[in-house]
């Protein structure tokens, strides 16, 4: 966030912070409710919230996503199914899921099949709209159900933003197909893995959408099967 966005005054309404985070409105007003923004309404029914609050909470954010890979260079090789192949640019990917058993074994699918890959963590749908519009990463995996704002909100508002374009998307969910049909709006078009079957569905789908970034190289399928095997004894 530039110094020109943070103007002078100690307040800002919800219009405001809304363009200062890349959210929309509601977004904002659900992280007041929730008290994550400290607020106070005017005569009007008006929320102004508090300048002190919100510098708080971006650097609080900002701190709340890890990053369990860090690349200086933009050359290298990666493990994708099936074959080793060069990195044309390194592939960033932010996961925004809550549970911790997910996310150590998102984590470690990663490590092991593209460990060159620039991985952070989100633990909610607020904090990852945040962490994309200042990670801009090339892929996301959400989860479809979040505290605070829901993964299907959230993924709506990430599709209105400019950068997403650019962006590809993988939704988790443990909800069985019958049972997302609440959900349909925000699942079209979105490569979706269901919970039980991470471990050997999520892999492909990762490569799939960050392939464009590598270029063709050496087959090393032998060392893809033992990845496999411990990523299945680990579930």
């Amino acid at each position: 966030m530039s110094n020109t966005e943070m103007s002078s005054s100690n307040y800002y309404t919800t219009l405001e912070v809304a363009k200062i985070l890349g959210m929309a409105v509601r977004s904002v007003q659900l992280m007041v409710d929730r008290g994550d923004l400290q607020a106070w309404k005017t005569p009007g029914g008006h929320r102004r919230i508090t300048r002190e609050s919100l510098e708080r909470w971006i650097q609080g954010s900002r701190a709340g996503v890890t990053g369990v890979a860090s690349f200086t260079g933009h050359t290298g090789e990666i493990r994708g199914p099936g074959r080793r192949r060069a990195i044309v640019h390194v592939p960033r990917v932010l996961l925004i899921e809550d549970s911790s058993h997910f996310q150590n074994l998102v984590t470690m699918l990663v490590k092991q099949k593209f460990p060159a890959v620039d991985l952070h963590v989100a633990n909610d749908g607020i904090t990852g709209l945040v962490s994309f519009g200042h990670l801009q990463p090339d892929l996301i995996i959400v989860d479809i159900l979040l505290p605070g704002i829901d993964g299907a909100t959230m993924i709506t508002g990430l599709r209105r933003h400019a950068l997403f374009g650019n962006c590809k998307l993988i939704v988790l969910t443990s909800l069985d197909e019958d049972q997302r049909a609440p959900y349909a709006f925000a699942l079209q078009g979105a490569d979706v893995v269901h919970k039980p079957k991470l471990v050997s569905e999520l892999p492909p789908l990762i490569d799939k959408a960050l392939g464009h970034l590598f270029a063709p190289a050496m087959s090393d399928k032998s060392g893809d099967e033992a990845l496999d095997t411990e990523a299945a004894e680990a579930e």
